[in-house]
């Protein structure tokens, strides 16, 4: 019986993946969306604490003004690296009235689509073959991937509870190599931790003696506690000449899928950035950027009611936590609690475990790092009426 014609192989069916993609770690609990849509497929319920994202409310102001940008046919052009001059100028006000430090719009600004992508960039834009660099572990997975793939060696910098979750000034002076970037993040994802200005001075000095470049990832700057206002490059003197800082309008604003960042800071380090993004990107749609600067003209209200909410969750969660018998303390930055497992297991098995045994999502620290290893990360992404019963699935499951 013909069954059809036979298929020829093509090229693809014996490709493989080039040899610098083994270099990248799997990523833990890939499958935790099958098993959740399995889990409600069978009636269960899921709570995720695994996601970088409180769901909160967009502000008012960037839903109303994107409904008339979109309708400006100006604005649906290619916005280029340049982007909205309305935007960067709200940027630069926005920087000086956080941290009273007048910034060129024009030559220290750099709008970017989030800052994921431009934080991996900066590598290409920074590092030669060969070149070091120091990136935290654990950490946000773009610092290690853009220096991987610009071909620079890669020096992760265990991050431990007896130093606060700090890089130490004397690691990157006694950097082996030729260091040429430094990746920085504090309030810090995973762990929480923040730093003190004083400690960004000693950073600064550090990276100027080693001729680094220092990137300060300050995506949490305005998630912070108990009083705590979390420095940045500007706050420091020499800090925009040694490096380039980061924010988001992701955590800041919970605009998350809206892709709004920027870059500030040194010139040349900015000016290089802005080159090599032209051959990755031509902008973000400018009807977002025109969003995105109504909301950074507008008062901070917005800044405290956010907070407002994320504190009372920091609250709920804590007690439930406890509660649970897990060993956590209350962060001053960030949404996150960061505790050592209960348990002998790995962070991925106790992490498996608390979902098929409990429904409950939390991300192994091994996911961003394997000086996480031991760690666990929540997110506060759910309202406060809830910990309570994430508390309890976690008790009962251990």
């Amino acid at each position: 019986m013909n069954s059809g014609p036979v298929p020829v192989p093509t090229a693809l069916d014996v490709w493989a993946p080039p040899r610098r993609l083994q270099g990248l770690q799997p990523y833990p609990l890939a499958d935790v969306p099958d098993i959740k849509a399995r889990l409600l497929a069978e009636g269960g319920s899921v709570i995720d604490l695994g996601v970088g994202d409180p769901g909160l409310p967009v502000p008012g102001i960037a839903l109303d003004t994107l409904r008339e940008a979109v309708l400006d046919p100006a604005l649906s052009k290619y916005g280029f690296q340049r982007g909205l001059p309305a935007y960067r100028e709200a940027i630069a006000g926005w920087l000086m009235r956080r941290f009273g430090a007048a910034v060129d719009p024009e030559l220290e600004v750099l709008p970017v689509i989030g800052s994921k992508e431009a934080i991996a960039l900066t590598a290409f834009a920074v590092l030669d073959r060969g070149d070091s660099v120091l990136v935290p572990d654990p950490g946000y997975a773009p610092y290690f991937g853009g220096s991987y793939f610009a071909g620079a060696d890669v020096i992760r910098v265990p991050l431990r509870p007896e130093e606060g979750f700090l890089i130490p000034p004397e690691t990157i002076r006694s950097a082996p190599g030729k260091l040429r970037l430094v990746y920085l993040n504090y309030p810090n994802n995973p762990t929480t931790a923040v730093a003190e200005a004083s400690y960004l001075e000693e950073v600064v000095t550090a990276c100027r003696e080693r001729n680094a470049v220092l990137l300060f990832d300050n995506a949490y700057s305005e998630i912070t506690f108990d009083g705590f206002r979390a420095p940045g490059l500007l706050d420091i003197d020499g800090g925009r000449e040694v490096g380039i800082e980061f924010h988001s309008m992701s955590k800041t604003y919970n605009m998350t899928g809206w892709r709004l960042g920027w870059a500030t800071g040194n010139r040349t380090v900015i000016s290089a950035l802005k080159r090599v993004k032209t051959f990755f990107d031509t902008g973000s749609f400018m009807a977002l950027q025109a969003a995105g600067a109504a909301v950074l003209n507008d008062p901070d209200e917005y800044i405290r009611w956010s907070l407002d909410h994320l504190t009372r969750r920091r609250e709920a969660a804590f007690k439930a936590f406890r509660a649970a018998g897990l060993d956590v303390t209350k962060p001053r930055g960030t949404l996150y609690l960061w505790f050592p497992v209960p348990t002998q297991e790995s962070a991925e098995e106790f992490c498996r475990r608390l979902l098929l045994d409990a429904g409950v999502v939390l991300l192994p620290g091994s996911a961003m790092g394997e000086g996480g290893e031991g760690f666990v990360r929540a997110s506060l992404a759910i309202p406060e009426d809830r910990w309570e019963e994430a508390g309890g699935r976690i008790r009962e499951a251990l």
